[in-house]
């Protein structure tokens, strides 16, 4: 069975490393962006099956990534979960109206994190 690919792009690295350790524990790929411009560069060249997205990003927060990923046809499909410290009303209804399928605060505990991004993919372990 091929190990599907999540991107984590968020500009905290001890984060993008807690990340990487809890989904590789669930059995997923691991792939890694620091900011906006390497989240788009990173999507278009590896495809990953998911992006786990922060909105607060140096070179192009999570709205503009969201929003280039969204003009390219071979990109419209990979499900975004947005993982953010912006908390409130209106930063998830915007995320949410700019394609995301979860908005997730941080910190997040992980039975939370794998149930969204199960569900993101349509996974049927989400279920169980």
């Amino acid at each position: 069975m091929t190990r599907r690919k999540i991107l984590i792009v968020d500009d905290d690295s001890d984060l993008r490393r807690g990340l990487s350790i809890r989904l590789k524990a669930n059995g997923y790929e691991i792939l890694f962006a620091g900011d906006g411009l390497t989240a788009t560069a990173t999507a278009v060249k590896e495809k990953p099956d998911l992006i786990l997205l922060d909105l607060g990003l140096p070179a192009g927060d999570g709205y503009v990534v969201m929003s280039r990923l969204r003009e390219l046809p071979a990109l419209t499909s990979i499900p975004i979960v947005v993982l953010t410290a912006r908390t409130g009303r209106p930063h998830r209804e915007k995320a949410l109206a700019a394609g995301a399928r979860a908005f997730l605060e941080k910190p997040v505990d992980n039975e939370t994190l794998i149930e969204a991004i199960r569900a993101a993919l349509d996974d049927p372990a989400a279920e169980a």
